[in-house]
């Protein structure tokens, strides 16, 4: 019996779907931050971020983690600001904070031959006392997944020392049932402060979870491994619910890896 290879639609397809999806979460949830106040990062017209759905992706990590957990977290301090305020980024960790609306810089996906340069490298933080302040007093409080948010909102600010150091206090508290999540967490302040190779190394020893598994796949295409990429996101694509925006970055990440 001949067995057909699925046909995945093209990059501009797919980047177009993508687009849409963005365009219409403008219809839900908080306000958008005021544009005015944000720093451009890109010289041509950049897609506005709706808080309300990049907080409902930012915290999707923990449910597909600790499957069951549904616990109502509340934003954090200046989350709209922070959400407005963040460049574009390309190679993207599925974690407690990050959210695929980030993902929105496409001539650089599309135009750029060497993938590995498109890796993060730490990049200029934001300024937001009152988060600080504010995931300090939680991490104090050691509760999950509450501290599992602080050290991504404070990650996302590219605040990495301070994250680090908030990790370093939490590392001998962190519970049995948040393991999982926590050394999820721990790889992406490495990936994303720009030690892609100790970051690959940590999700390789993580427990096989859903994240974990995209963000291997995601590592192993901007480390230039495309024929591995392509195997473990191949894996996990059809297992994202097709509701999730991490679904449609996961589809757009095996598209680089195949065209490779």
């Amino acid at each position: 019996m001949s067995q057909e290879t699925p046909v995945q639609p093209r990059l501009d397809e797919l980047l177009s779907r993508y687009l849409s999806r963005q365009a219409a979460a403008h219809a839900n949830g908080l306000a958008t931050f005021d544009a005015g106040e944000v720093t451009p990062y890109e010289a041509g017209p950049v897609q506005p971020i709706d808080p309300k759905p990049a907080w409902d992706e930012a915290v999707s990590a923990l449910t597909a983690i600790n499957v069951g957990e549904t616990r109502k977290l509340a934003a954090p301090p200046h989350w709209a600001q922070l959400v407005a305020n963040h460049e574009p980024v390309v190679a993207l960790a599925w974690c407690v904070g990050n959210f695929p609306q980030l993902v929105r810089n496409f001539h650089q996906i599309l135009h750029h031959g060497n993938l590995t340069e498109l890796r993060p490298s730490g990049g200029r933080p934001v300024t937001t006392p009152a988060l600080a302040d504010w995931a300090q007093k939680v991490a104090a409080k050691k509760s999950f997944p509450e501290a599992l948010l602080a050290i991504g909102a404070t990650r996302l600010a590219k605040q990495f020392d301070d994250a680090e150091a908030l990790a370093q206090t939490l590392d001998a508290d962190v519970p049995a049932a948040w393991r999982a999540a926590w050394a999820n967490e721990r790889a992406a302040l490495a990936w994303h402060r720009g030690n892609a190779d100790e970051a690959s190394r940590l999700w390789n020893a993580a427990e096989a979870s859903l994240p974990v598994r995209f963000n291997r796949g995601m590592a192993e295409l901007f480390l230039g491994n495309a024929k591995a990429a392509r195997k473990l996101l191949d894996d996990v694509v059809g297992e994202i619910p097709e509701t999730s925006a991490w679904h449609h970055l996961a589809h757009l990440y095996l598209t680089l890896a195949q065209q490779r």
